[in-house]
């Protein structure tokens, strides 16, 4: 026992010295930490930043923040030119940048790091308790602590989804302990950092309901309350009529404006232009979350999901379908499946941490352009090892 607590304090060790290596890098593949300091020092400075567009500043030749044009450069015209999308919690971890780095960008992307790297701590000590409590080896934790793909692109990068899966992973810690109500609470901080696990709403229906169904059923309804309404709470201090509209504006643009590194709606979208002669992405986007939303219904209603293990199974099938059909997939929304994976006998989500790298092929190109061969190969690689999985699992009796 003595060895193995050792053996597992090593790995830790390992897995933080690697992410602290990053410390005072520059993110060099995303421009996105541009973003996250102009929305944290506007917040500082007592704007709302889900009201202003920072190109209207820079037109205007109005500088509201400190190195507002490096800023706004940084970040680039594209994403400058959109209402922020992220979340009331992930513009609290903006704003602590802004309190504590100053006038600096250098020093905001460190103090933004930290904040990722002790979300990922967190992820460690609740994902290892998860795993004991599951009776599986809490080592397995290291299948994300240790992934290089993780580290570079979560931690190197500058990406928040540490955040949302520590409050996801703390939240699902609390459920499996019958503690629905703090779990609840969790959950929604979890969706305040990034809304992806409101997709997972549906997916507790068994879980609450295979003891008791009335009781069951309530406590379900109980739960989604305390989501619903914690996660209004955590928007309520932004709160204006403009907030709504131009919060709804940009994340309606991943649905019917951006395309990258997509699976099954590259293939629609050649239908499309072979029949219609041009891209169909304002039907296509729109129709596809539709078969997400009809995948989860089938998961949460006519799959066995009465154990935690199998919840959680859902959970990674229901996010990789909606990822599959997606049409934007960028790399770091990975970190979730991979997470998930953990707790189950699935490791396609590892080894798409390794086959996604070929979509990074777009970065290299000025102006940017994706190779669709690139972006065939990787899922090609993806899908042929996720049906060997599913026959492999099928061959000894394992549902899904």
């Amino acid at each position: 026992m003595k060895t193995e607590q050792l053996s597992f304090k090593y790995l830790a060790g390992i897995a933080i010295i690697f992410r602290l290596i990053f410390l005072f890098a520059t993110p060099n593949l995303s421009q996105d930490f541009y973003r996250f300091i102009w929305d944290g020092r506007m917040l500082f400075n007592g704007f709302n930043p889900y009201l202003y567009l920072p190109e209207t500043f820079i037109q205007q030749r109005n500088f509201p923040i400190p190195e507002a044009q490096e800023l706004y450069y940084g970040m680039g015209e594209l994403n400058g030119s959109h209402y922020t999308n992220y979340p009331p919690l992930n513009q609290l971890s903006f704003f602590i940048a802004a309190l504590f780095a100053g006038k600096s960008i250098f020093w905001s992307a460190v103090v933004l790091r930290l904040q990722i790297i002790i979300a990922d701590i967190g992820i460690l000590y609740f994902g290892s308790k998860l795993l004991k409590n599951l009776n599986l080896n809490p080592k397995k934790i290291f299948w994300y602590m240790l992934n290089p793909f993780v580290i570079i692109e979560l931690t190197g990068n500058l990406h928040f989804e540490p955040v949302m899966l520590f409050f996801l992973i703390w939240s699902l810690y609390k459920l499996q302990q019958q503690k629905w109500i703090f779990a609840g609470i969790l959950l929604a901080c979890s969706v305040t950092v990034k809304l992806i696990p409101l997709l997972f709403l549906p997916l507790f229906f068994q879980w609450f309901v295979k003891e008791n169904k009335i009781k069951g059923i309530q406590k379900l309804f109980g739960f989604y309350a305390i989501v619903i309404t914690t996660s209004l709470l955590l928007f309520l201090p932004f709160y204006s009529l403009e907030l709504i509209e131009n919060y709804m504006n940009s994340v309606g643009l991943w649905f019917k404006n951006f395309e990258f590194n997509a699976s099954i709606y590259y293939i629609f979208r050649e239908i499309g232009y072979l029949f219609r002669g041009y891209n169909e992405i304002a039907f296509i986007g729109k129709a596809l979350p539709i078969l997400t939303i009809l995948f989860l219904i089938y998961l949460s209603l006519f799959r066995r999901n009465n154990s935690f293990k199998s919840i959680i199974t859902a959970l990674l099938f229901g996010l990789s379908f909606y990822y599959f059909t997606t049409t934007t997939m960028h790399p770091w929304y990975l970190a979730t499946l991979i997470l998930l994976s953990v707790f189950t006998k699935y490791r396609f989500p590892i080894v798409w941490s390794l086959a996604v790298i070929l979509s990074y092929q777009a970065y290299a190109n000025i102006p940017w352009k994706e190779n669709l061969w690139f972006v065939a190969i990787e899922y090609s690689v993806v899908y042929g090892f996720l049906i060997w999985e599913l026959k492999s699992t099928s061959q000894r009796s394992i549902k899904i």
